[in-house]
């Protein structure tokens, strides 16, 4: 099935299925398009800035989020301009990432709370941003690490 939302995002719901794991209910992946020629340096960001397993193939790059979770970036005609939009992410090590996205000025929220934010994805090799979309950064004494799901309905 495929949702758009009042704000123009349009998700596909999918039954559960094993290219999701055990998961019966969540969301597997997010997907951006991004420019031409962005995937690798985009990888390469997530594994340097993040700390995180990624890859880049074909014109994709893969990032592991979670467990049965990802970001998937995929080189497109017409990425769309940012428009405000942020993901919350958790990371285990926080004061590498903090000094590694400090060190470059791309930190907009300096660290309160046990989160940071940053918007622009840049290539390690080049110092060009590649992406834009806002990240909140979170470690695992934020308050919302492994918060039960008590304003879910599950069924």
């Amino acid at each position: 099935m495929r949702v758009t939302c009042p704000w123009g995002n349009e998700f596909h719901c999918y039954d559960p299925a094993p290219e999701f794991g055990a998961a019966k209910m969540g969301i597997p992946y997010v997907e951006f398009n991004v420019p031409q020629g962005a995937a690798p340096g985009i990888a390469r960001f997530y594994e340097t800035a993040l700390q995180t397993p990624a890859s880049a193939e074909g014109g994709v790059a893969t990032v592991e989020a979670g467990g049965m979770q990802r970001l998937i970036f995929r080189e497109g005609a017409n990425p769309p301009d940012y428009d405000g939009h942020h993901i919350a992410v958790y990371v285990n090590n926080f004061s590498a990432p903090y000094a590694y996205l400090s060190e470059r000025g791309l930190v907009t929220q300096e660290p309160a709370n046990h989160q940071l934010r940053f918007k622009d994805i840049a290539d390690p090799e080049t110092g060009q941003v590649l992406f834009t979309i806002e990240h909140e950064v979170r470690s695992g004494r934020h308050s919302g690490y492994r918060r039960a799901l008590v304003n879910r309905l599950l069924s």
